[in-house]
């Protein structure tokens, strides 16, 4: 029985597996997923995470609840012979080991982009998994807390401050639903006042979101500038130390918190550590039926998908154009990937990948968006009910489709939760301070 190995269990490597799960027959061939996280994370409701309107575990789509089929590694491939058909795997305990195959997937995904600016790698977050959306919210809401117990001034100020780089698809969004939050969450302090909110959006191009045209983008900048930001274009963060934040412009101020949103980078291990093809950008080389490899000379039991793979993208008018790296495609190489696998398996020919965009959707805050498809412009609330309506549908599975509607009706009875954890990172930390009452200077009382 052949082995299929699927490198990353995002989007195209979970929707991969899940299909070959349905489509094999018994015996036919085994299916292996490593991936160092024991879920799928639905990105696209980060920004929802971030402000509240959907639970953090319901952008999470559990492995091992839906791949009943498929051998579960808890590690992290980092690096792959194709030749001798050989993965190495860094599990998050022991040693690192060797894993034959037959069939690889690769679907490791994109990581951040990271530029070398003073600060950021010290106080910056990140928005691409969960924890770090989770963080980001928590960090708010204690910065909320923490400033209204301050007279007015510069620690009160920084506490209210908040910083945001990067206005692609993902730093638009969550900046727009954290704006929203905090904009909210200001009404239940009256000891702090909305004009002292302070939300910095910082874009060394001179636009944001390049996903939809310039007049839907410049409408998206005046109304989060009509709420109260301030959307710096043009403009490059030249410094952060200690959260002090130093822009191109000459522009200074103190932010509490820094959101790193400045789009992907090529994976490390397929850039550096394979003997697969990969393009000038450390993209794997995929041809448009998903196998690895040229037109002329395809890599035998290679497969890619997903955002570290470049593929043609079949519906543009524009020669060499690539397939953008983004949950539509993702989700639909993975499908079409596990179908050509079988395919081959069976000795028939795979098909191309094509597909035309369904258009572009942008959440902007509670109430608020952006729709464009084509020609077609729609803004402000009935944007926001597609973006919603698109995501649900969109998310995998039943189960969380279920749960994610539950949250969205409790929140039009109730309101969004405004509960920090963020004791939760250090759990420690109560225990320990039950340790320093309990040793504490004689004459003082211990249970005061």
């Amino acid at each position: 029985m052949r082995t299929i190995l699927v490198v990353g269990g995002g989007y195209a490597g979970f929707y991969t597996a899940w299909k070959l799960e349905k489509k094999l027959r018994r015996g036919e061939a085994r299916i292996i997923v490593v991936d160092p996280r024991p879920y799928m994370t639905y990105q696209p409701f980060l920004p929802e995470v971030l402000a509240g309107s959907v639970e953090s575990r319901h952008a999470a789509v559990s492995l091992r609840r839906h791949l009943h089929r498929t051998r579960l590694i808890a590690g992290r491939v980092t690096a792959i012979d194709h030749g001798h058909r050989t993965v190495t795997v860094r599990p998050a305990e022991g040693p690192a080991f060797s894993l034959g195959y037959d069939i690889v997937v690769v679907t490791a995904g994109a990581v951040t982009r990271k530029l070398a600016i003073p600060g950021i790698a010290e106080h910056a977050i990140g928005m691409k998994h969960v924890e770090e959306a989770v963080a980001i919210r928590d960090r708010l809401l204690t910065a909320f807390d923490q400033a209204s117990m301050l007279e007015p001034g510069p620690l009160r100020r920084r506490l209210l401050t908040v910083t945001f780089v990067g206005g692609g698809f993902s730093g638009v969004e969550g900046f727009g639903e954290l704006l929203s939050l905090a904009t909210s969450l200001v009404r239940s302090y009256p000891e702090l006042s909305p004009a002292e909110l302070n939300f910095h959006l910082v874009e060394a191009r001179g636009r944001i979101l390049p996903e939809v045209s310039d007049r839907p983008g410049r409408w998206v900048v005046r109304s989060l500038e009509k709420r109260g930001a301030c959307v710096h274009l043009n403009t490059g963060l030249v410094s952060a130390r200690n959260g002090h934040v130093v822009l191109s412009t000459g522009e200074e101020f103190d932010s509490e918190l820094i959101v790193w949103t400045v789009g992907n980078a090529a994976n490390p291990m397929v850039r550096s550590h394979t003997d697969l093809p990969i393009d000038e950008r450390g993209m794997l080389m995929v041809r448009a039926d998903l196998r690895i490899g040229t037109d002329t000379a395809p890599v035998p039991d290679a497969w890619g998908a997903g955002d570290d793979a470049a593929v043609p993208d079949l519906a543009s008018k524009l020669s060499g154009a690539a397939t953008v790296a983004n949950a539509q495609n993702a989700v639909r190489q993975g499908k079409l990937l596990a179908k050509n696998i079988i395919a081959t398996l069976r000795g028939r020919n795979p098909k191309p990948y094509v597909h035309h965009s369904l258009g572009t959707v942008a959440t902007l805050g509670l109430g608020r968006g952006i729709f464009q498809f084509r020609g077609l412009v729609i803004k402000g609330f009935p944007a926001w009910l597609m973006h919603r309506g698109y995501h649900v549908l969109a998310v995998p599975t039943w189960e969380r489709k279920i749960r994610v509607l539950a949250v969205w009706c409790t929140a039009v009875l109730f309101g969004r939760d405004i509960v920090s954890l963020a004791s939760v990172q250090h759990p420690r930390d109560a225990f320990l301070a039950d340790d320093e009452l309990t040793s504490a200077p004689p004459g003082v009382p211990v249970n005061a």
